[in-house]
C-alpha cells in the first residue's frame, strides 16, 4: 500500500490576478511563501517519507518549505508534474482573450496541451512512485490542473472541485486500487491570510 500526498502549491500574483500561469515560472507572492510555511508546519506532524515537485519555482518553493519544516530535503524536482500549458492563454487574464478573440475564445485552438497529454506525464510519474517506494507515503507537490486530471483519472466518477493553494488530497494504492482519503483540505490556513 503506497499513500500519495497531492499539494497544490501557494498563491502567486498571477493567481490573484486570475491569468493563465501553465508553464511560466511565476514565483510564489508572500501569502503564498506564509501558505507554504504553514503546510510545512502540519505536514511535518504527519510522517510524510519523500518528497517530490515541479520544477516550477512556485511548486519548488512550496516543496522547499515543506522540507524545511521537517528537516530534510526534497527528493526530486521532476519536468512530469510540471503544470498543463495552455498555449497562447499562458499570461493572460479573461478580459483580454476575450478583447483577443472575441467572446466565443474558448472555441479556438490555443494550442493548449491535451488532458490526455497531462494524464500520460502524471500516469508515467506515479507508476515510477509506487513501483520504486512500496509502502511509503510520498507527498508530491505541482499544480491545480495536473493535480485535477490526475485525481479524475485515479477517481472516476468522483466530481473533482476546483483546488484551492496549498490544499492537501491524500489517496492510498492497494491492490491496483486508488482509495481518496482526504481532499481539497487547508485545515493548515485556518490563521493565516
Amino acid at each position: 500500500m503506497t499513500t500519495i500526498g497531492f499539494v497544490r502549491h501557494g498563491v502567486t500574483d498571477w493567481n490573484v490576478q486570475g491569468r493563465a500561469q501553465g508553464q511560466h515560472d511565476v514565483p510564489l507572492n508572500e501569502l503564498g511563501r506564509e501558505q507554504a510555511r504553514m503546510l510545512g508546519k502540519r505536514l511535518a506532524a504527519e510522517g510524510w517519507d519523500l518528497i517530490f515537485s515541479s520544477d516550477l519555482s512556485r511548486a519548488r518553493e512550496t516543496a522547499d518549505a515543506i522540507a524545511e519544516a521537517m528537516g530534510r530535503s526534497v527528493d526530486g524536482y521532476d519536468v512530469r508534474l510540471r503544470e498543463k500549458t495552455h498555449g497562447r492563454l499562458d499570461g493572460t487574464v479573461e478580459a483580454e482573450r476575450v478583447e483577443k478573440w472575441g467572446p466565443n475564445w474558448r472555441e479556438l485552438d490555443h494550442d493548449e496541451e491535451s488532458a490526455e497529454s497531462v494524464r500520460e506525464r502524471s500516469l508515467d510519474f506515479l507508476k515510477e512512485i509506487t513501483e520504486t517506494y512500496p509502502g511509503r507515503k510520498v507527498l508530491v507537490v505541482s499544480h491545480g490542473a495536473w493535480i485535477g486530471i490526475t485525481l479524475e483519472t485515479l477517481l472516476p466518477g468522483q466530481e473533482i472541485a476546483k483546488l484551492t493553494n496549498t490544499s492537501v488530497c491524500v489517496l492510498e494504492k492497494a491492490e491496483g486500487t486508488w482509495t481518496c482519503l482526504l481532499m481539497n483540505c487547508i485545515k493548515h490556513l485556518e490563521n493565516v491570510g
